[in-house]
């Protein structure tokens, strides 16, 4: 069979199968978690270390590279997710769902970080140069669609379910359900549509005697100028925002006599999952078009800064809790939708979205030149693995720190956290041009 496929066919499905699962392991979760009851505590420890399979996917990424073919890793690990989702689902109703559903979620994990390696090596294959470049931005465009719809499309529907039956584990189980089925279509979809694998077993054949030892690519890592530096800012570059991503759903959730917003499931679906998610999207095009034009240098600290100030809004949410309301009206496939929209929350929301997406842009430049080189795929894994450990660690130790502190001090607190990475990115040394786009 020939492997030739119009890439529009398969690049949006693909790049959706490696967000959505990301999305719905490492955010949805929080929210289902805090809706059936367990503590923050609890909540920032267990799911943070979810981020592991992330941290450490280098260590397995070269048995991907030199074992069968990336098409058949991404298939085989998209199976393995949906069937972790849809058994999650069946164990929500169940005593100790808790343990079962982590266990189950850290499958999906591994699955998942495996799938990332596999479609990234796929993608490296399957294209020429000029399409690479081409269908940068549509990889781009469709895995925060991913997002949108785990913390939008699936949130809402959890929201909706709740309202429906009364039970929130019945809600989210059936909402697991859906899940788990939405990446099965993604899956058999993968199957019909990705090119064959025969593209991949030539270029496994044809670079095996290329391959520098596992050793060596990461020795060679380590061996790079401000290699301790460098380290330390990936590691502390997110300290602040580690903490916000996993006690904001509990913050929103929280009744008020908490110190929490008390909004529904629904609200915050349609806050995070439709407004902050749009904002979010424009925030990281412009930050792209920004660098591309005029280079990292002359915007590495604005975007640092962008990403982090947002933070200031969360403090005054939790210390002033305001509660005006805006109704808002809602009409699609004639089903009527009324929503009570807290113009405060919102607004901060999407500031915050606009800033993570524009700021977040540098962060990720950056990594890509620290990935320069001979080994830059597996640099640039090795990256963003340290990457995810820096996102990890503060994560599972967020819960205990805000019940510690109470939602006001935490959120002071977590702006704090954003200092370190600000001072030393002002010591970082790369090319100042890093980025623009030639003439």
């Amino acid at each position: 069979m020939k492997s030739e496929k119009n890439p529009w066919y398969w690049i949006p499905l693909l790049n959706f199968a490696s967000g959505f699962p990301y999305a719905i392991i490492i955010s949805v979760s929080v929210l289902m978690y805090k809706n059936l009851g367990i503590s923050n505590e609890d909540i920032g420890m267990y799911t943070s270390l979810l981020y592991l399979p992330w941290v450490i996917k280098p260590l397995w990424s070269p048995f991907i590279d030199l074992h069968a073919t990336k098409r058949k890793w991404f298939l085989a690990m998209q199976l393995v997710i949906s069937i972790a989702f849809l058994i999650v689902g069946l164990t929500i109703p169940m005593q100790h769902f808790f343990v079962l559903s982590l266990a189950l979620f850290w499958v999906g994990a591994f699955a998942s970080a495996s799938n990332d390696v596999a479609i990234d090596g796929f993608y490296l294959l399957a294209l020429t140069k000029d399409k690479q470049s081409f269908f940068l931005g549509i990889r781009s465009t469709f895995y925060r669609l991913s997002m949108l719809t785990a913390n939008g499309v699936i949130v809402l529907l959890a929201g909706f379910l709740e309202e429906k039956y009364g039970d929130k584990s019945k809600a989210w189980s059936y909402t697991m359900l859906v899940v788990a089925l939405i990446m099965i279509f993604i899956t058999v979809y993968n199957f019909f549509m990705t090119p064959d694998p025969e593209i991949e077993q030539e270029y496994i054949k044809s670079n095996a005697n290329h391959k520098g030892s596992f050793t060596e690519v990461f020795a060679t890592f380590f061996q790079k100028k401000q290699i301790g530096l460098i380290l330390t800012f990936i590691l502390v570059y997110r300290l602040g925002e580690s903490q916000l991503m996993k006690m904001l759903s509990p913050f929103l959730i929280d009744d008020v006599a908490k110190g929490g917003m008390g909004l529904s499931t629904e609200d915050v679906g349609i806050i995070y999952g439709t407004f902050g998610v749009f904002a979010l999207v424009i925030g990281g095009i412009i930050g792209g078009i920004v660098i591309s034009r005029d280079g990292l240098g002359k915007w590495m600290l604005p975007m640092i800064l962008t990403m982090h100030l947002p933070i200031i809004g969360f403090v005054y949410l939790s210390h002033y809790h305001p509660s005006d309301i805006v109704n808002l009206h809602f009409e699609f496939l004639k089903i009527i939708f009324d929503y009570n929209l807290n113009p405060h929350i919102t607004a901060v929301v999407v500031i915050e979205q606009f800033g993570y997406g524009f700021g977040f842009a540098a962060f990720m430049m950056y990594l890509i030149y620290v990935a320069e080189g001979e080994s830059k795929t597996s640099h640039y894994s090795i990256a963003t693995g340290f990457m995810a450990l820096g996102m990890m660690l503060p994560g599972m130790a967020s819960g205990y720190i805000q019940e510690y502190l109470g939602y006001g001090n935490f959120f002071i607190w977590v702006f704090l956290a954003t200092i370190p990475g600000i001072i030393l990115s002002r010591f970082l040394i790369f090319p100042y041009d890093f980025g623009k786009k030639e003439s």
